[in-house]
């Protein structure tokens, strides 16, 4: 259900760019498109879900259905309270939102301000919707019902898809239907679930009850949440604000090269964090330590299996997959290639990416929110820090501070990976298995056979630029093709097998 939702959201992503391209409408939408999506990671994907759901498992494991029930109802009108609040000073305040986040539009192109404040002002409702939203997938979640809140993102995608090729038309500029119908979206994957919920009997009945002991704890675990679970949302927030500073484009080069990496992230590393989550949280309430390290050793496998060839991959087959997916319209040769510069700066984040995926929900599995916050903040400081030293050269030799600004957050993301891996191992949480230099020497020459033959199939077809689409998704096919056979070739003949990436839970 994930990957049909991402591949999907693949196909919108190539719808916008034949429409809009690269130029200042894109990189209004595009910003205005991320203020209300970066709130609804920060409060209810990441800092409220990873705090909602170790409550609710334990309640689950520990309590009656009643008792669960009524935490729903008190966090459903909690909640909602919050989420209302906030929606009506966002759509209130979208000029000062606007401001914050686009600073460069403010000082040097009030025509592209005034349509994203006017954008900001549409989309932000969307934020209590698609948060209201991932309430009910947490519930559906935490009852192993997996596929309903994975495909809901796919509505989204096809509301936009009919927006761009049915009614933009009907409106004076493209962008303003793209902004309606994220919120019509919104409301349809609300309303999609709740029938779900009344399945198990979970419909929530909202009420207003600050003093629930279940509410208190989920509101004192979200606080330090809100920053250790979102660090990487941050740091790419914080690029497509400096890029706001850097002309026409760059937000949208960073935009398109961003959500190729969102592909494989979120198919893959967004969707075994979601699976493991409910998981670690009853394995945690029950004190099942041994289970709980290899639950996490089952994901890290399939991050290695999966993460290393991705971002291998995106790096050298960057400018085939640009130009094949997006040379069409009015999305032309020079934007191609100032994304493709990104993309590669990225991509070589995807592994760290999908690491902090998969190991912040160790901690907050446990209600450790503290130790999250502390590595986050270390990141985002080492990010700050890196980007005059990074960006600036980019911009004065190459003219390419977009690349800079990609370049010093992947750095980032490798950082917060790196300190969320040492404290669960100091902590002894996480004991990775004895066959880990094994599969780290069959990883990597897999990778390495799989690197030369993508190489080779460039040299054998150096220009992207020119062919037909049909043609250039013909030759990017068998590429990929040819690299996948042999990446898992090798590893087959090391003795790998698909058995070893079962659960064992």
């Amino acid at each position: 259900m994930t990957m049909s939702s991402r591949v999907l959201g693949l196909v919108r992503d190539i719808v916008l760019a034949n429409v809009l391209g690269a130029g200042p409408i894109m990189d209004a939408f595009g910003l205005a498109q991320k203020i209300p999506n970066f709130f609804r990671r920060l409060f209810a994907e990441g800092a409220f879900s990873q705090a909602f759901i170790p409550v609710l498992s334990e309640y689950r494991e520990k309590g009656t259905h009643a008792a669960v029930k009524e935490l729903v109802d008190s966090v459903a009108g909690c909640l909602g309270s919050i989420l209302l609040l906030m929606t009506l000073l966002g759509c209130v305040g979208a000029a000062g939102l606007a401001m914050v986040f686009a600073p460069g539009y403010y000082v040097s192109s009030p025509e592209k301000f005034s349509l994203l404040t006017d954008l900001v002002r549409i989309t932000f409702p969307y934020l209590m919707l698609i948060s209201l939203t991932g309430f009910a997938g947490g519930i559906l979640n935490s009852y192993d019902r997996f596929a309903i809140p994975a495909i809901t993102p796919i509505f989204l995608n096809i509301f936009m898809i009919a927006a761009v090729l049915l009614v933009a038309d009907y409106f004076p500029n493209p962008a303003y239907a793209l902004a309606w119908s994220i919120v019509v979206a919104g409301v349809f994957s609300l309303l999609f679930q709740l029938p779900f919920l009344r399945q198990i009997h979970l419909m929530p009945s909202p009420k207003l009850d600050w003093s629930h002991p279940g509410v208190k704890r989920i509101l004192a675990l979200m606080a330090p949440a809100l920053f250790g679970v979102s660090v990487s949302q941050l740091n790419m927030l914080l690029d497509s604000v400096i890029a706001t500073l850097l002309g026409d484009g760059a937000v949208s080069w960073l935009f398109y090269s961003d959500r190729l990496v969102e592909l494989p992230l979120g198919v893959f590393g967004v969707a075994i964090a979601t699976v493991i989550m409910p998981s670690l949280s009853r394995q945690s309430a029950v004190q099942a330590g041994e289970k709980f390290s290899q639950t996490l050793d089952w994901a890290l496998r399939f991050v290695v299996l999966i993460a290393l060839p991705a971002t291998i991959a995106l790096v050298i087959l960057a400018q085939p997959i640009l130009f094949t997916l997006y040379h069409h319209g009015k999305m032309e040769e020079p934007a191609i290639l100032m994304s493709s510069y990104s993309l590669k700066a990225y991509a070589l984040g995807l592994f760290a990416f999908m690491l902090i995926k998969i190991l912040v929900p160790g901690y907050f599995a446990r209600h450790d929110m503290k130790s999250p916050v502390r590595i986050g903040i270390i990141a985002i400081a080492a990010n700050i820090l890196m980007k005059p030293l990074v960006v600036v050269p980019f911009v004065i030799l190459w003219g390419l501070g977009h690349v800079g600004l990609a370049l010093t957050t992947a750095l980032a993301a490798y950082v917060n990976a790196f300190l969320l891996y040492r404290g669960l191992r100091r902590q002894q949480i996480y004991q990775p298995g004895e066959d880990w230099p094994k599969l780290w020497l069959r990883y990597g020459v897999a990778n390495l056979a799989m690197a030369l033959v993508l190489i080779g199939f460039l040299q054998l077809w150096s220009d992207w630029s020119h062919g037909h689409t049909l043609t250039s998704i013909w030759r990017l096919s068998v590429v990929c093709a040819a690299g996948l056979v042999v990446y898992l070739a090798v590893l087959l003949l090391f003795g790998e097998r698909i058995k070893h990436y079962r659960a064992r839970d």
